[in-house]
């Protein structure tokens, strides 16, 4: 467990988190990734690289009957993922799994999660890549952002293999590397929606939330942007819905 916590709120109060006062901590990408996945009541859904389980707690909070795994290479993340889940009163129906994303099936199945087992999987792979960006000196920084284009294939082949036919994966990556993306995805899903998010209306998206479905052959969709911030700086009326869990994103709906 690390030595110094803090204890945030997130979700306009609705859900508290504590996550380290160093290395990596949740941020707005967190929570358009949850708003973003298309769960329902009954199914499974893993998060994949959880952290201390913003993404992955938050959905459990939207959406009630979910069963939610937590999986995170880093334990003593991972065990305040599984703290969060209590604290939010959430332990029933989310559980925390210390695993590396690129483990072989056989570790995933010795853990629970045997193939094709989850109806929705949702992850935020590391994306800057570290032969372009400068990889942070932190090590939880480091596992939390650094990654190759291969680093992103061994991502999508664990999502892969634990959906069911027509279930799907929905992630949250950096905008400039959304080709990456789509050539991953290429083999085994399709019915790719594209949603891109721009800081505000004057400037490139930054970011892309992809949501794609197992067995698919239908054709990319690219949706309207959404913008995090107007011209004054302020979030919209939008971004401040969605961060606030009132409302969800397009990419939710199926």
């Amino acid at each position: 467990m690390p030595a110094e916590v803090t204890e945030d709120a997130v979700l306009g109060g609705k859900l508290r988190l504590k996550q380290p006062t160093g290395g990596h901590r949740f941020g707005h990408d967190a929570i358009l990734l949850a708003a973003a996945c298309p769960a329902r009541a009954g199914e499974r859904v893993v998060d994949l690289g959880a952290g201390v389980g913003a993404a992955g707690l938050a959905l459990a909070l939207r959406v009630a009957g979910t069963n939610v795994v937590l999986v995170e290479i880093d334990a003593a993340l991972a065990a305040l993922a599984a703290e969060n889940a209590q604290l939010n009163a959430l332990a029933a129906r989310v559980s925390s799994l210390v695993l590396d994303v690129a483990a072989p099936a056989s570790a995933f199945a010795a853990a629970g999660l045997e193939s094709e087992s989850a109806a929705r999987v949702l992850m935020n792979p590391p994306f800057n890549d570290p032969a372009r960006q400068r990889a942070s000196p932190d090590r939880q920084r480091r596992l939390a952002h650094a990654g190759s284009a291969e680093t992103l294939r061994a991502w999508i082949k664990a999502a892969a293999r634990l959906l069911r036919l027509r279930g799907t994966v929905t992630m949250i990556w950096r905008a400039d590397r959304l080709a990456e993306v789509l050539l991953a995805l290429a083999s085994g899903f399709g019915a790719a929606t594209v949603l891109p998010v721009h800081p505000n209306d004057r400037e490139p998206a930054v970011r892309v939330l992809v949501r794609a479905t197992k067995g698919s052959r239908a054709p990319l969709v690219l949706l309207p942007g959404f913008v995090l911030n107007d011209r004054a700086g302020c979030p919209t009326s939008q971004a401040r819905s969605v961060l606030r869990g009132d409302t969800v994103l397009p990419l939710s709906e199926i």
